[in-house]
């Protein structure tokens, strides 16, 4: 049975709670205390450097947890939450540096699935919560991910079905000249300008800001995953079946009927943007419990609906560089 007091209890007394959202299921504890919060990093392996975004109730508890807060950030909130964008603002003084990974800035949201806003509303508090799965893994995005990846390191999950948009939050700063998109997510650029007045820039490099899912690599399988244009990939699917190696393949079309490669399992992806979006790390969950030598994946359309997707995908292929020459 699915119980918010039960969640609200454990992590008043510092434990870890699975929570879901509309983007991915997150690690949560207690964003005011830092024995809690280190915790999250030890289950999950994650460098101490990398910063956690704290989910918050509504738009008016920012001011809980930011300082010096620019009008365009109630703009951005007042549009966009409950939803899937974060926004890093000067860290309020009360706010642990565990849980910015040492910097003067905060990353903050409110999620929009209603399990989570109940539970932060009893709670009374904020929750910070990065992906509940190991370190630079995929995403989860069912409670089934979780317990798979978390096991025993979790002390509750609080169930609320698989997420509904499937990628992370759109990361915005709000502490540099101008506003900077710092991750790529559902929320559009164009979305955010029409909020912003058209100042906005995607030039990360702009930003000395650390924000969640920046490494190079990241949402990544156990088995190595290429990332390839289409007719690449059928090449290598048929220079590796030479080899008597088989592949599994996450691409745009059908299996062919009839094929001499040797291919363990082939999934279609969609290629509506935003259903490919909410499928993605459950194919990639799929596809890495096969028997396969590697994973194929179809490079996305080169359009600015597909970004969010891309940059998932690149990273996950960043540290799989030793089976293809």
């Amino acid at each position: 049975m699915i119980s918010i007091k039960r969640a609200t209890t454990l992590l008043l007394n510092g434990k870890l709670v699975a929570i879901p959202t509309e983007t991915v299921y997150g690690l949560g504890a207690d964003a005011k205390n830092p024995i809690a919060v280190q915790n999250i990093y030890t289950v999950k392996g994650r460098p101490a450097t990398n910063p956690l975004i704290i989910h918050i109730p509504n738009e008016g508890a920012i001011i809980d947890w930011a300082i010096d807060i620019p009008e365009n950030a109630w703009k951005l909130a007042k549009a966009f939450w409950p939803g899937p964008l974060t926004l890093i603002l000067k860290r309020h003084p009360s706010v642990p540096k565990i849980v910015t990974g040492g910097q003067d800035t905060v990353a903050l949201r409110v999620p929009n699935h209603p399990l989570t806003l109940t539970l932060l509303s009893q709670f009374g508090g904020g929750i910070a919560a990065p992906s509940a799965n190991r370190y630079g893994r995929i995403s989860p995005t069912t409670a089934e991910h979780v317990e798979k990846a978390l096991g025993s390191d979790v002390d509750y999950i609080l169930d609320g079905g698989p997420c509904t948009l499937g990628i992370e939050s759109t990361i915005v700063s709000l502490v540099d000249p101008s506003p900077i998109i710092l991750r790529q997510g559902s929320i559009s650029a164009l979305e955010l300008t029409k909020i912003l007045g058209g100042k906005l820039s995607d030039k990360k490099e702009l930003s000395t800001v650390k924000v969640p899912g920046s490494s190079q690599s990241h949402y990544a399988p156990r088995q190595p995953l290429y990332l390839l244009e289409k007719e690449k990939l059928f090449a290598t699917l048929s220079q590796l079946s030479k080899e008597n190696k088989s592949s599994s393949v996450l691409c745009f079309g059908e299996q062919p009927a009839v094929t001499p490669f040797l291919i363990s399992t082939w999934i279609r992806m969609s290629s509506h943007p935003k259903d490919c979006a909410q499928q993605l790390y459950q194919h990639l969950h799929i596809l890495d419990k096969t028997d396969s030598n590697c994973i194929l994946v179809e490079m996305p359309p080169k359009t600015p609906e597909w970004l969010a997707i891309t940059d998932r995908l690149q990273r996950a292929a960043q540290h799989a560089t030793s089976l293809i020459t």
